[in-house]
């Protein structure tokens, strides 16, 4: 009798370390069961097609008892369909959302909404692996399919696909005025044949990007980390990764054949380190001041790294671009590409009219030449004019 009451302790004692799972197929389901979760449990969402699916979660796991929120089995939840509303938002504290499929969705902007398939927002310590994103397409350019925001902190996406998704953004690091999310990694992902987008300006079909405005925001610090994903035919617009804030990372990643770069579009004192180019069109393009770029490999480029011209210079003065300088570009290696290093592209391009002046008071001629930038130890073969200025 001693023996089977300790035997019934401790199934009692392993079911409250598990927690308890809450399978669901439909998103009424999924909503109640997302208001009565506790650290430890799960949300399982039966395999199967879904559409339709705007649901939400809010609760706080703990670092040793995370929420989990997961397909039945790996890839086998799948929503699709037309979308106008987002269709999973989380926010909270240790959230983990895993193995769910999101494919042939077709996204539509609705007014004074945002319109995503996965928003985590003002959340802390939540994470989305192992999900896949595939052939999904938005109505309105500028549109991204996963969204960090709203002061989120320590977000991690990592170990999903993005594969042939259409005239989207696929990640987006959102940083405003007074909402700035921050610490957010962006890990061992893979983003593979995006086509170019299809908007004017081909603009908007950026694979990652962390900030939104880097001529009046790009001094917002959001201390992100891109590190160790793969990039494949990313060719959705000049920009594969876009960088519009401070001190961010960017590590380990591979580009291979894509028709865009890496770009310090905005921001000032990123890292840029063992990156890996390998065919494409070009590689690091430099804006702003301070960033450190080390250890990276090129082959077959155009060019790889351009230092370029802007209309203002520092961190305190506005401008549309804002002149590379008191950059360290070092330990990096070049090889078969037609230029190594540019010092000064874009020199005297004219912007008249090319932007909103009101909003961005910014001069329009791109003259202010990249300045007491430090290049030192790069390894350039093969390549017809190693650095041009």
């Amino acid at each position: 009798m001693k023996y089977q009451s300790l035997t019934i302790i401790c199934l009692f004692a392993i079911q409250l370390s598990f927690g308890k799972t809450y399978q669901v197929k439909t998103a009424q389901e999924f909503n109640k069961a997302a208001a009565s979760v506790t650290p430890g449990d799960e949300i399982v969402i039966a395999n199967g097609s879904y559409t339709g699916w705007a649901v939400a979660i809010n609760n706080n796991g703990t670092a040793a008892k995370p929420i989990v929120i997961r397909a039945e089995n790996l890839g086998r939840a799948i929503f699709t369909g037309e979308v106008h509303q987002t269709i999973i938002q989380v926010s909270g504290s240790y959230i983990q959302l895993k193995g769910l499929k999101f494919e042939g969705c077709q996204l539509f902007k609705e007014k004074g909404a945002d319109v995503v398939l996965v928003e985590i927002s003002a959340a802390k310590y939540c994470r989305m692996t192992d999900c896949t994103f595939n052939k999904n397409s938005v109505n309105a350019q500028f549109m991204p399919i996963v969204v960090v925001a709203g002061n989120s902190e320590h977000t991690r996406v990592d170990n999903c696909r993005f594969t042939n998704n259409v005239n989207n953004q696929d990640v987006q690091v959102r940083v405003g005025a007074d909402d700035v999310s921050v610490y957010t990694l962006i890990d061992h992902n893979t983003f593979m044949n995006k086509d170019s987008v299809t908007w004017k300006g081909n603009n908007g079909g950026e694979c990652v990007q962390i900030g939104q405005d880097p001529i009046l925001l790009g001094n917002k610090y959001a201390y992100a980390t891109v590190r160790n994903n793969r990039f494949v035919s990313c060719n959705g617009e000049p920009e594969v990764i876009s960088n519009k804030a401070s001190g961010n990372k960017y590590i380990n990643n591979t580009f291979e054949d894509c028709h865009g770069e890496l770009v310090m579009r905005g921001g000032h004192e990123c890292l840029v380190d063992s990156n890996k180019f390998t065919g494409g069109t070009g590689g690091i393009r430099v804006n702003g001041t301070g960033h450190v770029i080390t250890n990276n490999q090129f082959k077959g480029l155009p060019i790889a790294i351009r230092l370029m011209y802007g209309m203002a210079k520092g961190k305190i003065d506005t401008g549309f671009y804002i002149a590379a300088s008191d950059c360290t570009i070092k330990n990096n290696q070049i090889t078969n590409c037609d230029t190594g290093i540019l010092i000064g592209g874009s020199k005297n391009a004219d912007w008249t009219g090319k932007f909103d002046t009101k909003r961005y008071p910014s001069r329009t001629m791109q003259d202010v030449a990249p300045f007491n930038n430090t290049l030192t130890h790069n390894t350039i073969t093969n390549t017809k004019t190693p650095v041009m200025q």
